[in-house]
């Protein structure tokens, strides 16, 4: 008999060799009817594979994200099959499941034309249709070897398995349905009918180990769900997400622009995106200097000596660019972060605890080597400004520092129209960790008081902290419901100690002052690319580059229309006159098209009583007639900045 640990707590017996779908069975009909796969401590096994230990027993459904991704592997070998009956000899490399969907590559002496994915989304469909039994089996080395022979990715990867990634050294695990073989560990539905709802996406080259040496492959992706509903509303979202691309609405906007002549990863900012760079960094200054910080500034570059007593050059130089010899004989190197300028400025004279908190903020820029095929517009880049903050504190206010940082966090993505936040709290390391423990402890314990005390919802990575401190990651929701991690607020045990920072204690003794890392933009660029995806490029008024446009009916409008843009400057706003070619409803057209926040159309009536026409972005209809002082209030409100 083996023993299982039940999801409710309570304990079973079970004869050795029941399978899972049997133990899921006793729970509950309804729950094994939704089961794709069970695991057994944390050990994910097909339905019908023979249990022969015992533990904690958990059923994967279908729309748990485990569930999915069983889902998602068993698509990519339908995928597989179909492309192999396809496609004479046709090999094939790979094919996961991935976040939201799965893959895999092939080799077919050409790339795959949209008639070939249509033809292959037919082919599994009738695959599904057959309802094929996933099978497992366990060959030796030397038969997996036999049976893949004619394909040599397949080949390689019997080969160069590592021991510890397979239950026995001797034997290779492989899943047949009908005709079809792969070399897979599995889990796997239990049938391919058991796919409800699939679809194939898109294809792109792929290099075989993405290695630019090896052969480039074709990769077919593709998305499968539990439900066509479900399926429905991904394949939305998908195309909600195209609609919100950062990049193409800063094309579109005018907002910025990546030029060939810069490199991958480098943006210059237009004079929209300037002024929308601007509200975003003048908030951050504003609410750096209400939280208490003071304003730093450092270089761009510093001598590699620094960098090696930081440990950027032990733990990070493959994302630092390399060093420049300059004077002869020092090597300079442009900087990845902005930590080490910040603690040369704390220990540039004694310090005292009168003096802590010591918080010290800078919009600076960094630069990483990020690799071209990891660079993805404003969210991942090799130029950026990060709103860097770095607070240096006694032992003691290490938990009110901490919450008073993640204050600081959620008040900021609030005041940007964030509202849905989850939080991940890494803490230490099994093995490589630097500092006192209970110094962790202290730090671990006041971050997670911190998230219960501002009540956001959190999860525990274990032992996935930095070997230099723990640290909590703010994530956000946007608008479409994309997860997005934006804010970090981490502890670190070693710049203090690798720069010998110290400060008076009131005793007359000398300590370690703690130093806190925060950055709640994360990055400035990559922020603005979240906030443009999450509004669509419809900015509040507060944020908006051009808040307001003045457009006169006919020439004779012209000087009213100049007043009344006057009038709104004078109130702050930042306001445009329209003066392109076109009738009206074109300008109207233009200035939607643009998406600003609001449209004064002004006309003989308005001359005479001294009103405007007003168009308001999301209004349900336009005012006619408003008087301008109604409307100079009513903007000048809507248009001022949160704190």
């Amino acid at each position: 008999m083996i023993e299982l640990i039940l999801p409710d707590n309570t304990t079973a017996l079970h004869e050795r060799g029941t399978t899972g779908r049997q133990v899921a069975d006793s729970i509950g009909r309804r729950l094994a009817m939704a089961a794709v796969a069970v695991s057994v401590e944390g050990v994910p096994m097909d339905l019908d594979r023979p249990l022969e230990g015992g533990g904690r027993f958990t059923v994967i459904t279908d729309s748990s994200e485990e569930g999915r991704a069983v889902m998602r592997h068993s698509a990519a070998h339908i995928l597989a099959q179909a492309v192999l009956r396809l496609f004479e000899g046709s090999t094939f490399a790979i094919g996961p499941s991935i976040t939201d969907g799965f893959y895999y590559d092939f080799d077919i002496g050409r790339p795959f034309t949209p008639e070939d994915m249509e033809q292959i989304e037919d082919e599994m469909h009738r695959i599904v249709g057959a309802d094929q039994p996933f099978v497992r089996e366990e060959l030796s080395v030397e038969a997996g070897l036999q049976l893949f022979r004619d394909h040599p990715f397949k080949t390689e990867i019997i080969l160069s398995v590592d021991e510890s990634e397979v239950e026995s050294a001797d034997a290779v695990s492989v899943y047949r349905n009908d005709d079809f073989v792969d070399l897979c560990r599995g889990p796997h539905l239990p049938s391919t009918g058991r796919l409800k709802a699939f679809k194939l996406t898109r294809t792109a080259g792929a290099y075989w180990r993405g290695d630019a040496n090896r052969p480039q492959l074709q990769r077919i992706y593709g998305t499968a769900w539990e439900s066509a509903k479900a399926l429905r509303t991904y394949l939305h979202r998908i195309e909600e997400a195209a609609r919100r691309d950062h990049r193409r609405l800063g094309r579109e906007l005018d907002l910025f622009s990546f030029p060939e002549d810069l490199g991958p990863g480098l943006a210059v900012w237009h004079p929209n995106g300037g002024m929308l760079r601007r509200q975003v960094e003048d908030y951050s200054r504003r609410v750096h200097e209400a939280f208490g910080f003071d304003f730093v500034n450092s270089p761009h570059l510093a001598r590699a000596e620094l960098w090696n007593t930081s440990g950027h050059l032990e733990f990070y130089a493959e994302n630092m660019y390399p060093g420049m010899e300059m004077d002869g004989q020092d090597e300079y190197r442009v900087k990845p972060m902005n930590c080490p300028f910040h603690v040369l400025i704390y220990r540039s004279s004694a310090r005292s605890y009168r003096e802590l908190p010591m918080r010290l903020s800078e919009l600076g820029g960094v630069y990483r080597y990020e690799r071209s095929g990891v660079v993805h517009g404003l969210l991942r880049a090799r130029g950026f400004t990060q709103d860097d903050s770095h607070t240096f504190c006694t032992r003691e206010q290490v938990p009110s520092e901490l919450v008073l940082h993640l204050d600081f966090v959620l008040q900021l993505l609030r005041d940007f129209g964030f509202e849905e936040f989850e939080a991940e709290l890494a803490t230490r390391p099994e093995d490589k960790w630097v500092g006192d423990l209970g110094l962790w402890e202290l730090a671990e314990r006041a971050l997670g008081d911190a998230l219960v005390t501002v009540g956001v919802p959190h999860t525990v990575a274990e032992g996935e902290g930095a070997f230099y401190g723990p640290k909590i990651d703010v994530h956000v929701r946007d608008a479409i419901g994309r997860r997005w991690q934006m804010s970090t607020i981490q502890v670190d045990f070693s710049l203090p100690e690798r720069f010998s920072l110290e400060y008076v204690t009131r005793a007359d003794t000398r300590e370690r002052p703690v130093m806190i890392h925060s950055a709640k933009f994360g990055s400035v660029e990559r922020f603005l690319g979240v906030l443009i995806e999450h509004y669509a490029g419809a900015f509040p008024m507060w944020l908006s580059p051009v808040q307001a446009v003045v457009i006169p009916v006919a020439d004779r409008h012209e000087p009213y229309a100049t007043r009344v843009a006057e009038s709104l400057r004078n109130l702050g706003l930042r306001v445009e006159r329209e003066t392109g070619p076109g009738k009206l409803g074109e300008k109207v057209r233009r200035a939607i098209t643009r998406k600003l926040p609001a449209v004064l159309v002004v006309g003989d009536d308005d001359v005479d009583s001294g009103t405007v026409g007003l168009r308001l972005r999301g209004a349900k209809r336009d005012r006619r007639g408003v008087p301008l002082d109604e409307v100079l209030g009513e903007l000048s409100s809507a248009a001022r900045p949160p704190h």
